[in-house]
């Protein structure tokens, strides 16, 4: 597979752009289901495709890593079939990278992709390797980030579009208003950007986004977790609740006639059905630490924790941003959002102490505001709808800018979802 080539920097370089990258934002593409096997030269190599092998984009990979380089892989693949993509560090020079790699060509099989990692950085160097049938070459050092959007463009169709975005919400404890958060920011940047947002509440027997909208009853994630099996986006349409020109919502059941023991993967086909369907995915998580639940957070582009500046709400937010950084490593850890703030005659943590406690400051703190948000909920409307020149409105809207990854002001120009942008 040919990749171009550019004058200047290589691929991998410190001043080169990331494979995929458009606008500042990486885009990242499904990497299927196939073997991929790691030859470092260097230890930061071997540590770097280790991380990679760990990553949460990487959930369906074989990955396997080894230390040496082109002869390492010569020597393997003279006895053991090789994986469907080869990543390979070299330190040496070009004429002898020429020579190793027609020898490399004879161990492999023809099915075999290779993405080769120098410390040359030679435009000359890189076309002819391209020439040759490497898929990619990239100049080291590189990042496990880079190396990822590398083998998300290598395995990308030729007619795909970039995965949407996934923003999951969860409430550091019960009552703190992460749903109220999540229904808002979801049709925030269905409003903001003009492009299609998916809103799923995913609590499903306690699930509060059908009376938030005032959708009837209609127990979508029910009817989508049935059928998953042939679940494709005109099934998925079929059953999501039409909300506002931009914004379709997936509804929680809400009964308790049936237990709802979910396995790990419930929601991973649906979900991964409306990611490539729409730029905007937003979960709304309830306050639950179950297996599933876990991984959706592990495997959402954002996380938004939402506390209240209490004790408790520190505790808990704390022990999920340990374990989410730790689970997360090639990712930002989560953003603190604090709620209900300046409630009268309450003791309250400061938001500088509870960020700092944290290692992070809020990207949010929304002002308690009981006669709005009441207003709002027991309306089945949005805050900008019932006050849109309240403080909270403005800040859901400046968060909304910030969970996009794009800014609030690429709303006034064309984002990079080609066949999404006349999508309603």
């Amino acid at each position: 597979m040919k990749t171009h080539a550019e004058a200047g920097s290589l691929p991998g370089h410190p001043h080169a752009s990331l494979p995929g990258e458009e606008g500042g934002v990486i885009q990242f593409h499904s990497i299927p289901e196939i073997s991929i096997h790691g030859f470092a030269d260097t230890q930061e190599m071997k540590t770097a495709l280790e991380t990679v092998a760990s990553d949460r984009r990487m959930a369906r990979v074989h990955a396997e890593v080894h230390h040496g380089g082109l002869d390492a892989a010569i020597a393997l693949y003279s006895h053991k079939p090789s994986p469907n993509l080869l990543i390979v560090e070299t330190r040496a020079e070009g004429p002898v990278i020429r020579e190793r790699l027609g020898v490399l060509a004879q161990a492999c099989h023809t099915g075999t992709r290779l993405l080769l990692i120098g410390h040359v950085n030679d435009v000359a160097l890189y076309r002819d390797l391209l020439a040759t049938g490497v898929s990619e070459y990239l100049v080291a050092p590189v990042t496990p980030l880079a190396l990822i959007a590398c083998i998300s463009r290598l395995y990308r169709g030729s007619a795909s579009e970039p995965l949407g975005r996934t923003i999951a919400f969860v409430g550091a404890k019960g009552g703190v208003g992460s749903s109220t958060i999540a229904h808002n920011v979801a049709s925030a940047l269905g409003r903001l950007y003009g492009r299609g947002v998916l809103l799923a509440d995913l609590d499903h027997p306690f699930g509060s986004a059908r009376l938030c909208f005032g959708l009837d009853e209609n127990p979508a994630v029910g009817q989508a977790l049935q059928e998953a099996e042939r679940l494709d986006y005109v099934l998925l349409e079929r059953v999501l609740a039409k909300c506002e020109r931009h914004l379709s919502v997936l509804t929680a059941p809400n009964r308790l006639d049936e237990p709802c023991d979910l396995t790990e993967d419930a929601f991973s086909h649906m979900l991964g059905v409306a990611q490539r369907n729409l730029p905007f995915v937003v979960l709304d998580l309830p306050h639950v630490w179950t297996s599933w639940s876990r991984q959706r957070l592990i495997a959402a582009d954002e996380i938004v924790v939402c506390a209240q500046p209490d004790l408790v709400g520190l505790q808990n937010a704390k022990n999920i941003f340990c374990q989410l950084t730790r689970l997360r490593p090639n990712d930002a850890p989560p953003r603190l959002i604090l709620n209900q703030v300046g409630v009268p005659r309450r003791s309250e943590i400061a938001a500088a102490k509870f960020g700092a406690a944290l290692g992070t400051a809020p990207s949010a703190c929304i002002p308690f505001d009981a006669a709005t948000f009441s207003a709002a909920g027991n309306a089945g409307k949005m805050i900008a709808d019932v006050a849109p020149r309240s403080a909270a409105a403005k800040t859901i809207q400046t968060l909304a800018g910030m969970l996009s990854g794009h800014g609030p002001t690429a709303a006034r120009r064309r984002l990079p979802f080609g066949r999404w942008l006349g999508r309603r």
